[in-house]
């Protein structure tokens, strides 16, 4: 190996022992890139040391407790006493000091081996009991040098093959394989700033965790908000984990926007989720309890016996454009075919959004379900809905404007004319929601106002096209602690502002991805130090809360109670944070 492929090497093994002593087993389970099977140590053993483990697979709209493979797994010594789990790596657990180890036999299946003696051993390795709890309990001795296989099933079955002794010893090469997969895996891992560097390798370790393939999608590589609650790909997260992984795999990054866009129904509108079982674009896929809170919630412009149409927010042309730029440049002609085809799928969606989802007409498209936001419980959607939205309506206009920068590339001055000529009339109906009493951009549904204060008035910065008085309220209320200059970044709900939780999801907690755009509305909007400054508080966010959740308590800064963890876009605007704010 040459002096260049021993330093990249060298660094690729310092992002991995970086990695290593953030994986707790519990925040961060182990896993493999494509495979469903999750490790985690068991809720009842402790932090430090701890002896069982939990064996799960993650599947779409599943709780882990509900897939639990393996309750309970421990190594034993002779006399029945579980061995401590002294060190975990990416690719493997050690117990008892490296004496057993746990990696992968490939996607759907455990190996674990017990070290074979050699002759610079002190001490040989003792035999040692694999302890069970799945539908049975069992006890299977491992003599030194001896390895077992672990086949966890779909349905919850493990499968023991038999035990390989030392002449047969497989483990080995498990251990090689699973450190090769995730080797490469790093090797793809930005270069950021010293300071940002550990974490950018946790939060690519994430992404790389949380792929898995989606059944019929031709092997397919879906990287899910998370293994643990979110296994599916969720079209709003895909183009925010996309922006992340353009800068280490633009393939793969490429790859999540095709799965997101493969689905379009025949009117154009771009499903919510495509998981394992098909897709989710309407409110017929819905539980019953979830229907009935919709027509209870409906207004008078909705047909309520009419499906609701599912979907995510038009942000697809604004993440093409990142991750296209990030193309290399000798990929291009390659993928040129694929992007037009990707900008028609698009300009298809976008026209949905008008012709299908403006209930009343008035030229400004609605949210027609929380879902369909992305702001699941958010205040706005306490009374009745469709809902018009400020955020909505920055949306549509940087889309349309992706759109005519695309056309007019292509040499279409007719089809780029329009999109820009409905980018203008989108952009006046946005700022007609301009509330001059408290200077705010506030929903409405219908004839009634939405006053709870809430970072959707703040996303007009997208747009890069407000007035600058109104743009300087907004910027404003970006640094007033009572509004949302909070310890720890951006409130999702303003601090003053009687529908604010510290806790409730998106009623006041901390989001990676709101930020991360409000950091790219300062840019748009010419405030170059205000989206700095946003920037270095939200990579401060995710270090000080020891990883990428789901979302933040504004006023400590931690995760908040029932956000997940190792969290996909989270992870992926941490890089892609990192990688602007690096020299």
């Amino acid at each position: 190996m040459g002096t260049a492929g021993a330093g990249h090497r060298a660094h690729t093994d310092a992002l991995i022992e970086m990695v290593s002593s953030q994986l707790d087993l519990v925040a961060a389970p182990f896993t493999l890139p494509r495979s469903r099977i999750l490790v985690q140590r068991h809720p009842d053993s402790p932090a430090e040391g701890g002896r069982e483990l939990r064996v799960s697979r993650a599947e779409y709209e599943r709780s882990l407790s509900d897939c639990i493979a393996i309750e309970r797994l421990s190594v034993c010594d002779k006399d029945g006493e579980p061995l401590d789990i002294t060190r975990v790596l990416p690719h493997r657990i050690e117990f008892g000091g490296g004496q057993v180890t746990l990696t992968f036999a490939g996607a759907d299946a455990l190996s674990i081996g017990v070290r074979k003696p050699g002759p610079a051993d002190g001490r040989a390795s003792a035999e040692v009991h694999l302890e069970l709890r799945d539908r049975t309990r069992r006890s299977i001795p491992l003599l030194p040098g001896a390895s077992v296989v672990l086949q966890a099933a779909s349905d919850g079955s493990v499968t023991i093959s038999p035990i390989l002794e030392a002449g047969e010893f497989q483990h080995d090469d498990h251990l090689r394989s699973t450190a090769r997969v995730w080797a490469e895996w790093f090797d793809r891992c930005p270069r950021v700033r010293e300071d940002l560097q550990p974490m950018t390798a946790l939060c690519w370790w994430v992404l790389g965790a949380n792929i898995v393939e989606l059944p019929g999608l031709d092997g397919a590589r879906a990287v899910v908000p998370s293994k643990i609650g979110y296994v599916g790909l969720w079209q709003w997260d895909a183009y925010f984990i996309a922006i992340g992984l353009r800068h280490g795999d633009p393939e793969l990054a490429r790859e999540q926007l095709d799965i997101a866009f493969r689905f379009p129904t025949a009117t154009g509108q771009l499903p919510d989720v495509v998981h394992d079982e098909g897709v989710l674009a309407s409110s017929d896929d819905l539980p019953p309890h979830d229907l009935e809170v919709l027509r209870a919630h409906g207004s008078s412009i909705a047909d309520p016996a009419a499906p609701v149409p599912l979907t995510k927010p038009p942000l697809a042309g604004w993440a093409l454009r990142k991750v296209l730029e990030s193309t290399p440049a000798q990929d291009r002609t390659a993928v040129a075919s694929w992007a037009n085809a990707a900008w028609d799928t698009i300009a298809r969606s976008q026209d949905w959004w008008f012709v299908h989802s403006d209930l009343d007409g008035d030229g400004m498209p609605e949210y027609g379900h929380p879902y369909s936001s992305g702001l699941d419980d958010s205040p706005i959607f306490d009374g009745p809905f469709p809902l018009a939205s400020p955020d909505l309506g920055a949306y549509l206009v940087l889309q349309d404007r992706e759109l005519a920068r695309h056309f007019t590339e292509q040499g279409n001055a007719e089809r780029a004319e329009a999109c820009g000529r409905r980018a203008d009339a989108t952009l006046a109906g946005l700022l007609a929601m301009w509330d001059a009493a408290t200077g705010r951009f506030l929903p409405h549904a219908g004839e009634r106002i939405v006053r709870s204060y809430t970072a959707v008035s703040l996303l007009p910065l997208l747009t890069g096209e407000l007035p600058a008085v109104r743009a300087e309220l907004l910027v404003a209320a970006l640094s007033d602690p009572a509004q949302f200059g909070t310890t720890w970044g951006v409130p999702t709900v303003a601090a003053n502002d009687p529908d604010f939780s510290d806790e409730r999801m998106w009623r006041g907690p901390v989001w990676v991805n709101i930020n991360a755009l409000l950091v790219e509305g300062l840019r748009s909007s010419g405030y170059p130090a205000e989206a700095t400054r946003l920037a270095e508080q939200t990579v401060a966010l995710v270090i000080h809360g020891r990883g990428p959740s789901e979302y933040f308590n504004p006023s400590t800064g931690h995760k908040a109670h029932t956000a997940t963890t190792s969290f996909g876009w989270s992870a992926a605007l941490f890089i892609d944070l990192a990688v602007t704010l690096s020299p």
